[in-house]
């Protein structure tokens, strides 16, 4: 009886999707292929169009706004230097050209991020203690380093914080400002950001905001209406929500996303916002294995509203297609991309027929077909 309410409630939230619209899921892994699926907006459904191999552990994607360039970090450490690397992208065949590779100035850039103009990338370079700011060239190819700019500093858990580790750079949503979150330093550092400044693209000038001593900064999103922003921080499996104006953070709420016993290393992973900014969700590695649903009220304030299993192990990053219908997890240790359903009327989530097999997926991004 409940396999049977279950495909009817499936049944009733896909049929429900009116926009039928199909994109490409790429696909960043930690193996030398970066994959390329069309996805259905409709029903979930996917199909494989292309892979590219060639380059060590792209594992982190940034898309430029007009959809024809994208920047993968290359999770080198020791053996190989840091590395970010260019591609265009063909919307007609659906496939990833090689373009050139920079070093970041740092090991195992983990998380990149391109502004709004296509003109800048920034990276963060998690065991370098460092972010890395590149410019790039009219045909999508990278510049040298410009810039790099070394943390200082250590927190409270002593087998992960003994020294600063950049886990996320990211720039605010008026482009004015970059976002650096450190793990090890339990800080979020904020550098205004000039484009037209080819040396020094980022501020020495720069403003910190503290989150609690062993909690882990990683990664931050926006609200779709630019007033109000949230952290995830790793180590403590916890949510801050803070108000959002011109480049400040102040601090409204803290919430669990990770609900399982013990105080440290969680293991929080991503964070994500649907389009119409009514909910967010969270995922949690380590013991949980799952992704948590809140509401987002009025007033940015989060009410958790329940947590679905990832159908996997270690679920380390997720994307939200662009219609808001589909919430798709990528299960690094399972080898398993899960395509869920979002119900439109409570946020939560209905596990779909549709699973990828792949090697170690760990980032999803999508562009349209058209």
């Amino acid at each position: 009886m409940r396999k049977i309410f279950s495909c009817l409630l499936l049944f009733f939230v896909l049929t429900g999707n009116a926009q039928n619209k199909d994109f490409y899921l790429l696909v960043g892994t930690y193996t030398s292929d970066i994959s390329v699926y069309k996805f259905n907006s409709g029903t979930g459904a996917t199909s494989f169009v292309s892979k590219i191999s060639g380059t060590p552990n792209p594992e982190y994607l940034a898309i430029t706004k007009n959809e024809k360039f994208v920047y993968v970090t290359n999770e080198n450490h020791k053996e190989l230097p840091g590395e970010v690397s260019a591609y265009s992208f063909d919307k007609k065949k659906g496939t990833l050209t090689f373009l050139n590779k920079t070093e970041t100035g740092g090991d195992d850039p983990c998380y990149v991020d391109v502004d709004s103009t296509g003109k800048w990338i920034v990276v963060a370079n998690y065991s370098g203690g460092n972010l890395s700011a590149l410019k790039t060239n009219a045909d999508g190819s990278l510049q040298p380093l410009a810039q790099t700019i070394d943390h200082q500093g250590y927190s409270t858990n002593f087998i992960r914080q003994s020294k600063p580790h950049v886990h996320c750079t990211t720039f605010s949503p008026d482009g004015k400002y970059v976002f650096a979150n450190d793990l090890g330093t339990d800080k979020i550092y904020q550098y205004k950001f000039d484009a037209k400044n080819d040396q020094q693209p980022l501020s020495d000038d720069v403003v910190t905001t503290d989150v609690p001593d062993g909690s882990g900064p990683r990664h931050i999103t926006f609200h779709p209406n630019k007033k109000f922003a949230y952290l995830i921080n790793e180590l403590t499996g916890k949510i801050i929500a803070y108000q959002y104006n011109d480049g400040k953070l102040t601090e409204l709420q803290t919430i669990e996303s990770d609900n399982t016993s013990g105080k440290e290393d969680k293991g929080s992973a991503d964070i994500h916002i649907t389009p119409n900014g009514q909910y967010l969700y969270s995922s949690n590695r380590a013991k949980a294995n799952d992704i948590t649903i809140y509401r987002v009220g009025s007033t940015g304030l989060l009410t958790e509203l329940g947590h679905q299993s990832s159908l996997g192990i270690h679920p380390r990053n997720f994307a939200i297609d662009p219609t808001g219908k589909f919430l798709l997890v990528a299960n690094r240790d399972t080898n398993n991309i899960v395509v869920f359903a979002i119900m439109k009327s409570t946020g939560m989530l209905v596990p779909t027929a549709t699973q990828i097999q792949i090697d170690k997926p760990v980032c999803l991004k999508m562009i349209s077909v058209n």
